[in-house]
């Protein structure tokens, strides 16, 4: 497929700067890939259409303040750090974006706060990438403490505002536990413990894997020919526990579904030979655009993402594109809110 035929007309006003006061508030869209209905919904009605051995399958990153502002040296220019992983925890080698990265060298040295935490530019990666090193002496736990401090929540710069107090809890799943992430898997933004404790009752399992959200999924794509788009590399796991959970789900012909696109991919770089799911643990890069065979999920949780995303692409995927786009269409008109802290559609 081409780029092209992910291009839609979204409203700037549909664009969800905030959450809902109450994370299960928010309005969610039903797709039936077999009959090609639409409902519309809350969130919290998910619960209705899981039953007895169904398994969820979340994301438990947790997104860490990866936004940084600091000065340069001797200029005292303002520059954002973006921090997109570590490479090295001995050396505090970092891969980061640098704003504005026209002044940001090899050799320069960055301040941040009152001087508390000091980086080296040590190499050019891309245009705006940098290697860094923090230059630290104290203890390791010390250094994350500092960054917890110094760095801002790093809700998209979509949302077009900045980092507010009220996001560092806003902008977690209710399951984050894995510190790495720079973007929340917003499919799970809208669960609230009530909701968890709903499927207990019901037996539906939630169970986890773990990929650490970086900017890849976020970054445009710029060919036509969506085969020659190259998605960056996350770091994910998929625990034995977890395997176990899923291949009983799948042996006893039980729903399957992923919320988000992290779990998705994460699944489907992870199926045996005999297409069932197997523990694993490394990097992917792995890019789903439509037509494309699913193995482990038999449904999913989605949000409403931007025109030409490599989410929407994915969603198109799952959902079959002629449903999922009629869908937007509807959504548009229907005044959904699109985003990270925007509504949620379930596709069945």
């Amino acid at each position: 497929m081409k780029l092209s035929q992910f291009q839609f007309d979204l409203p700037q006003d549909l664009i969800a700067q905030y959450p809902e006061e109450n994370r299960d508030d928010a309005r969610l869209m039903v797709l039936h890939r077999k009959t090609g209905e639409i409902e519309h919904r809350k969130f919290r009605d998910i619960v209705e259409y899981f039953d007895d051995g169904d398994v969820l399958v979340m994301n438990d990153t947790k997104v860490f303040p990866a936004r940084l502002y600091g000065n340069k040296e001797k200029t005292g220019a303002k520059i954002e750090v973006f921090l997109l992983r570590e490479l090295n925890k001995e050396s505090h080698l970092w891969d980061v974006l640098v704003d504005p990265a026209r002044k940001i060298r090899v050799g320069n040295k960055l301040y941040f706060g009152d001087g508390s935490l000091v980086a080296e530019v040590i190499d050019n990666t891309t245009s705006r990438g940098r290697t860094i090193r923090f230059l630290v002496d104290g203890e390791e736990e010390e250094f994350y403490r500092t960054i917890e401090e110094l760095g801002e929540t790093p809700i998209p710069r979509d949302l077009g505002r900045e980092a507010e107090p009220s996001d560092k809890d806003r902008y977690q799943t209710i399951f984050a536990s894995k510190k790495g992430a720079v973007a929340a898997p917003s499919a799970g933004l809208h669960f609230t413990p009530q909701i968890a404790k709903r499927f207990e009752i019901k037996s539906v399992d939630i169970t986890p894997i773990t990929l650490h959200v970086g900017l890849g999924a976020f970054r445009d794509v710029d060919v036509e020919d969506l085969t020659k788009h190259k998605m960056d590399s996350e770091h994910y796991r998929v625990g034995e526990e977890t395997v176990e959970i899923v291949n009983k789900a799948l042996e006893n012909k039980k729903n399957v579904c992923a919320i988000g696109t992290t779990v998705l991919r994460s699944l489907e770089t992870s199926v045996s030979a005999s297409n069932s799911l197997k523990g694993n643990e490394g990097w992917t890069d792995k890019f789903i655009f439509p037509p494309y065979d699913f193995k482990i999920v038999n449904s999913m949780v989605t949000g409403f993402h931007k025109p030409k995303s490599t989410l929407l692409m994915m969603a198109t995927a799952f959902g079959g594109y002629d449903l999922v786009m009629r869908a937007y269409e509807e959504a548009i008109k229907e005044k959904y809110r699109f985003l990270s802290y925007g509504d949620a559609m379930l596709i069945l």
